[in-house]
């Protein structure tokens, strides 16, 4: 009986009930909800994600991943053991922030250039926020402090590093690596030329199309993007509403008394467990030391909150890849950002 209340599909059945009971008790305040996600969709995520993700499938099509691939494969398959075709898309999860990163992998993926634990590892590394939130939005417009720029992005993005070299280790035996990129006895930029126009011509597909295509694409996955945050907007408001966010309040102050963090950031946790946005926020407006406020604003965007989780699962849901690595790699990714704050506090952080 035990075994059937546990079943993943029977724990859906009962949060999705739950969701639509809460929906039916509170109507006004989930309406409301479902507008501020939409204005967060509208006016942040749109206009941030949708140049990255039509860019990403032009990339694609012109033939620039395989490019990487055989100029960066004797740099990446060292450090993270995935083929240099992930340079790409390291470069563009950092740039972009998430779910770029996963999109591509993705990707990559399904024209075969990695297989499914070098995606697994892949997606791990390239998943975090974009420097343009990090500094605009979080250190600038929350914390009002451009100082926290260089300790915030170096535990952060430092902690994206740490992930990757971690990662290495997953999977080792499940399974044998995709093929290494050869130069055939060319310089390595001849060959890396060579293999862009190879992709290219096997595309096949003219400008006017490929354009067409990327467009589509992309509204595609913002769609998907949208009813994600939207969603989680309304279930989180639905759980303030019945009285369930104070209890995990609760239990986070006493995880916090027990570690000595300071006990009124717990909201920034429960906030930031769920989405990102409103996590920063909540930490940057306490009313803790500075470093704290910090350090718990560099979990939340290394953790990516659960609204992230789920456009990532999405992204994964057709490849085979799986979520626990990706889910464990957010856990240890907020531990060991949190623990860089306070490490490189002294050194880097604004002087009081």
């Amino acid at each position: 009986m035990l075994r059937y209340m546990l079943h993943p599909v029977t724990l859906v059945s009962a949060g999705a009930l739950a969701l639509t009971l809460l929906l039916a008790s509170f109507p006004q305040a989930s309406l409301t909800a479902a507008i501020r996600g939409i204005s967060i969709w509208w006016e942040v995520l749109f206009p941030a994600l949708f140049p990255f993700f039509v860019i990403s499938e032009l990339l694609l099509g012109f033939g620039i991943v395989h490019f990487f691939g055989t100029l960066l494969d004797p740099m990446m398959r060292p450090l993270f053991r995935i083929p240099g075709s992930g340079g790409f898309v390291m470069t563009m999860g950092f740039v972009a922030g998430y779910p770029i990163g996963a999109r591509l992998t993705a990707q990559l993926y399904e024209q075969k250039l990695i297989g499914r634990v070098e995606g697994e590892r892949l997606v791990a590394l390239t998943t975090s926020s974009d420097p343009i939130f990090l500094i605009g939005a979080v250190a600038v417009g929350f914390f009002h402090n451009a100082a926290l720029v260089p300790v915030l992005a170096s535990a952060h993005y430092g902690g994206s590093i740490l992930i990757g070299l971690l990662m290495r280790f997953h999977g080792r035996s499940e399974q044998a690596p995709s093929p290494a990129s050869t130069a055939s006895g060319q310089p390595r930029l001849t060959a890396a030329l060579t293999a862009m126009h190879r992709a290219r011509l096997a595309d096949g597909r003219p400008l006017g199309q490929l354009l067409s295509d990327a467009i589509a694409a992309a509204l595609r996955l913002m769609m998907v993007v949208g009813g994600l945050v939207v969603f989680f907007s309304v279930m989180m408001e639905g759980m303030t509403s019945a009285g369930a966010i104070p209890i995990l309040a609760t239990l986070v102050q006493t995880v916090f008394a027990l570690i000595g963090l300071p006990e009124a950031l717990s909201p920034a946790v429960i906030n930031g467990l769920f989405e990102v946005t409103l996590g920063v926020k909540t930490a940057a407006s306490g009313s803790a030391l500075l470093m704290h406020q910090t350090a718990i604003a560099a979990w939340v965007l290394s953790w990516g909150g659960l609204s992230v989780h789920a456009q990532v699962v999405s992204l994964l849901s057709r490849t085979g890849m799986r979520y626990k690595p990706f889910l464990l790699a957010r856990f240890i990714h907020g531990f060991i950002a949190t623990l860089l704050v306070y490490a490189l506090w002294g050194w880097m952080g604004p002087s009081m």
